[in-house]
């Protein structure tokens, strides 16, 4: 079902989450998306709390995925990797535009603290 992308709102984890899959290119898969967030935005977050976000990402078809061949040894598992989509970057230029609006002008008022 596709949602119309302009109306929508990312929320924080959503957005991290986002921003870490691009960082991470062809290696973004659960653990490393959960690290990419806790190394750059100092942030940490539960597990399960990137898998929903994941699965509502793709829900809103603003990431894709596809599931690799199970790693070569006992009992390997296979890995889902993801992607952002175009509307997804699209959504995410949105959104920093809107903070940049937001942050404009307040930097005396921070200097002054």
């Amino acid at each position: 079902m596709a949602m119309n992308k302009t109306s929508e709102n990312l929320g924080e984890i959503e957005e991290l989450v986002l921003l870490a899959i691009l960082r991470l290119g062809d290696d973004a898969y659960g653990v490393p998306i959960i690290h990419e967030i806790a190394g750059r935005a100092g942030r940490e977050v539960a597990p399960a709390a990137v898998y929903v976000a994941l699965r509502r990402l793709r829900h809103k078809e603003l990431v894709t995925s596809r599931t690799s061949a199970p790693e070569p040894v006992p009992g390997g598992r296979a890995r889902r990797y993801f992607s952002v989509t175009k509307a997804g970057i699209e959504l995410l230029a949105q959104s920093r535009q809107k903070m940049l609006r937001m942050w404009e002008g307040l930097q005396p008022l921070l200097e002054k603290r």
